[in-house]
């Protein structure tokens, strides 16, 4: 199937997904902090959540393709 991961790439893709993963979690962080400082920054709060979003995206496209595709 040529849509198949070698070992050494899934190793490296799952390494890359954790990385986001972590990514993300301190960009909840960071977010929930400025969002609760009176003197915060909009456009900073608003790059971080789109920041995030893509993230997700990402995420969720590495999931996708470290998960067989069992029905094929």
């Amino acid at each position: 199937m040529p849509n198949e991961l070698t070992p050494d790439e899934e190793v490296a893709l799952r390494a890359t997904l954790e990385e986001y993963r972590q990514e993300h979690r301190a960009l909840d962080v960071a977010i929930e902090r400025l969002a609760h400082d009176p003197l915060m920054d909009q456009v900073q709060l608003r790059r971080l959540k789109k920041r995030k979003l893509l993230l997700k995206d990402i995420i969720a496209r590495i999931e996708s393709r470290l998960i067989p595709d069992r029905l094929a």
